[in-house]
């Protein structure tokens, strides 16, 4: 048997972040690796400038799915400030450089978010020093502020983080009692699971995919790709 973390996220918006580029910044149905790492080392109090502690829960823990409802898509409208072209200037390596320009712009930038969004998270842990019990412990009373994606986007309900031993990641998942308060939100017929390279999951894969959401490191916002296998629930 293997112990599962299991947890419930669920908001009225969620932004599950996707590769951003230009003006669009597009949202995934369900959390990527790094949205779900960020969750946890908010918990645990751990500063996104610290790359050795975010490394050492990327090495530890591994991820699975369980898509309820990806909810209806919503697209916002923001105006951003950016520095003018010029080529003569220097290259301007963060947020910070562009906006000591002394002559700022406007440009138009497209935020996506999903509309009563429902997953189950379960997490496992190779770590003794971040068994899957200290984190439950730090998602029951997080030292940072939790949001699903945005700062916008805080949870609705309680995270009800529940320590589950079986033998796959199927059953931990489907052995979950998520929350009344969230019975009566419009399903999937058939829940879709997403999981990345693990042990015994007893899922059956119908295909999968790269996603960019492996962490190189949070402070310079870098990331690798990895495989995210996909389950849509067939038997």
């Amino acid at each position: 048997m293997s112990e599962y973390l299991v947890f419930q996220l669920y908001a009225p918006l969620v932004s599950w972040g996707t590769q951003a580029v230009g003006q669009e910044r597009p949202t995934d149905d369900h959390p990527g690796r790094s949205a779900l790492l960020g969750l946890l080392a908010a918990s645990l109090g751990i500063d996104r400038s610290d790359d050795d502690q975010y490394q050492a829960i990327s090495a530890a823990c591994k991820f699975g799915i369980k898509l309820y409802a990806p909810g209806l898509a919503m697209r916002d409208f923001h105006t951003a400030q950016v520095p003018p072209t010029n080529k003569k200037t220097l290259h301007l390596y963060t947020r910070r450089d562009e906006l000591r320009e002394l002559k700022l712009g406007t440009i138009l930038s497209f935020r996506s978010y999903q509309q009563d969004s429902l997953n189950v998270v379960a997490v496992t842990s190779e770590s003794t020093d971040l068994s899957v019990r200290k984190l439950q412990e730090a998602l029951k009373f997080p030292h940072f502020h939790l949001y699903l994606g945005r700062k916008s986007c805080p949870p609705a309900v309680d995270l009800n983080p529940q320590i589950i031993e079986i033998d796959t990641l199927k059953q931990a998942l489907d052995s979950y009692e998520i929350g009344e308060e969230l019975q009566a939100i419009q399903k999937l017929e058939q829940p879709r699971y997403y999981w990345e390279k693990m042990g015994n999951t007893g899922l059956s894969e119908s295909y999968h995919v790269p996603r960019y959401d492996q962490p190189i490191s949070r402070r310079r916002w870098q990331f690798s790709s990895r495989d995210e296998y996909v389950s849509l629930g067939e038997e």
